[in-house]
């Protein structure tokens, strides 16, 4: 019933330069044995791994309550891989790495920084926007767009002048809910990454820096 994203997880797309050892502690609370979860679960984990080549941490972090899990990746699902609207995928983990930035969640940076350089083939922009966004080499549109999602993150009063400031680089109200529905759900997730003390796998950390080679085995 999930369609989570990990064609840009797939080994092709990876690279294992970090000599570190892995994190011996993915979560402070205990992550279930497989054997012990619900099908339904085990199915989504085991077709993001094998599409990917790895389980990202969030999966095995999470399972500790199935049916916060079950919930949290639908409305994962829902927002990230919707097909509507003006958001191209890498405008949608931008807008992630930016509010989690302001949330100080070294999972979503870490993990949606990936993403973002995989999404939009621009490997140098979320660590610019990581140091500081307002100085990062971006378009207009995407400044706009990490405006309002800051605006939403900060729970700042929201105006129509904000509103305006989308439309004036072609976002709509649809867009503006769907840049603020992002923002407030990684706020939450965010949240429960800094509870559980939740740690990116070292896959994350090189993908998308190093093009691949044309022709190269995988």
């Amino acid at each position: 019933p999930y369609q989570i994203v990990s064609a840009a997880l797939k080994p092709e797309n990876t690279r294992h330069f970090s000599s570190d050892p892995p994190h011996d502690r993915i979560s402070r609370y205990p992550i279930p044995n497989k054997k012990a979860l619900p099908y339904d679960m085990v199915e989504l984990m085991e077709e993001v791994e094998s599409k990917s080549g790895f389980l990202p941490n969030v999966f095995k972090a999470l399972s500790h309550r199935p049916a916060e899990f079950r919930a949290f990746f639908s409305y994962y699902n829902e927002l990230i891989n919707k097909e509507t609207g003006n958001l191209t995928k890498a405008d949608r983990e931008l807008i992630v790495v930016a509010t989690s930035i302001h949330n100080k969640c070294l999972y979503c940076v870490i993990s949606h920084s990936a993403m973002h350089r995989i999404y939009s083939k621009k490997p140098t922009v979320c660590d610019q926007v990581i140091v500081n966004y307002e100085t990062a080499t971006l378009t207009p549109r995407e400044r706009a767009m990490l405006d309002f999602a800051l605006v939403v993150c900060r729970c700042d009063t929201i105006t129509d002048e904000h509103f305006q400031s989308l439309k004036d680089v072609g976002f709509d109200e649809e867009d503006a809910w769907d840049i603020a529905a992002l923002a407030a759900f990684f706020a939450m997730s965010n949240r429960l990454a800094h509870l559980t003390d939740m740690r990116p796998n070292l896959e994350f950390y090189n993908m998308g820096r190093v093009p691949r080679e044309k022709g190269k085995d995988k």
